[in-house]
């Protein structure tokens, strides 16, 4: 089971980051996907989840309409396009996956002034 996750770097405030997580050994389209975030010195805290089907999705409150979850089943992946990014959000962003339980590496997102 592996989860690859893509897209992190360096952008300045206002600015938008399209993240991919892509997928393998497991059947995606039976796994719920969420995306967390970890910033030093924080806990790990839940960005946004996407249910099997797309049928429903959950946002952290501090997301506030600025993300976007979805999934691709076709392809094993799923996405998270980040819009209006701000200095707070910089943070390194991990794939999710269950059933089975899997993490991908993380890729660090920095948001600048």
């Amino acid at each position: 089971v592996q989860l690859v996750e893509s897209g992190g770097g360096l952008v300045q405030a206002g600015g938008s980051l399209r993240l991919s997580c892509a997928a393998s050994g497991i059947t995606f389209s039976d796994a719920a996907v969420a995306w967390y975030r970890q910033a030093p010195g924080k806990q790990r805290e839940l960005v946004a989840i996407i249910s099997i089907g797309s049928i429903s999705t959950t946002y952290g409150d501090f997301v506030k309409g600025r993300f976007t979850i979805a999934r691709d089943d076709t392809n094993n992946t799923m996405y998270l396009q980040m819009t209006n990014l701000q200095p707070e959000d910089t943070a390194v962003y991990y794939c999710y996956a269950f059933p089975p339980v899997c993490w991908g590496q993380g890729t660090q997102v920095t948001v600048s002034w």
